[in-house]
């Protein structure tokens, strides 16, 4: 694995963190943050995370895209949720209790990435008040996140999944590929090109 170092700015995750905590954060807490958080240049189709390794990094987007997926006894793959700017990107459960993740985890574009160990980001949050509501903030957001999918796995039909994906992350259809809209979706590429076209005729 490989990253590029780059010169990225700090100022879109300053204001971040101020918008997920309703703090303002000082001159002291920003220059801790750039010298704790490691900015990164990653390649398309570059690895954050393969399946048996331990995540190692929390990821924040400056810029780019990426996904989290896993692939079954059969070679297919399931796309298990979606980043984009100004969205984090790792494996939590690896993450938090250094166990191997059995996902894989990809950059979609070029992109602009903070990262962020574990221990590092647990001292951050000791230190800087506006972290800790951050990840708070987070952590309540992304339960609830998981609560609506897995609803939406076991009681939605094909095509409610679909229109509520259509109202919630609308610019995913016109950034990824159908392929991997329909792996987020739990259905096969047929299925959704089916529904697009019934949409389309409505």
């Amino acid at each position: 694995m490989i990253f590029l170092l780059a010169t990225i700015s700090f100022e879109a995750f300053f204001t971040y963190v101020e918008s997920k905590s309703s703090l303002i954060l000082n001159a002291a807490e920003k220059e801790l943050l750039q010298s704790t958080f490691k900015a990164k240049h990653l390649r398309k189709k570059q690895y954050l995370l393969e399946e048996g390794e331990i995540c190692k990094y929390m990821c924040f987007l400056i810029k780019g895209s990426g996904r989290m997926y896993s692939v079954n006894e059969k070679g297919h793959e399931h796309t298990i949720r979606f980043a984009i700017k100004n969205w984090w990107l790792g494996d939590y459960e690896s993450y938090n209790f250094n166990t191997p993740s059995c996902y894989n985890i990809e950059v979609l574009e070029d992109s602009e990435v903070l990262m962020i160990g574990h221990q590092q980001m647990q001292k951050l949050i000791s230190l800087i008040p506006a972290i800790d509501l951050m990840v708070k903030n987070i952590d309540q957001k992304g339960a609830v996140a998981t609560q609506r999918r897995i609803h939406s796995s076991i009681s939605q039909s094909a095509e409610e999944r679909y229109d509520q994906l259509i109202k919630s992350y609308p610019e995913f259809l016109n950034r990824f590929p159908q392929s991997l809209i329909a792996s987020y979706l739990g259905i096969s590429p047929e299925t959704l090109s089916r529904i697009r076209k019934n949409n389309l005729k409505k």
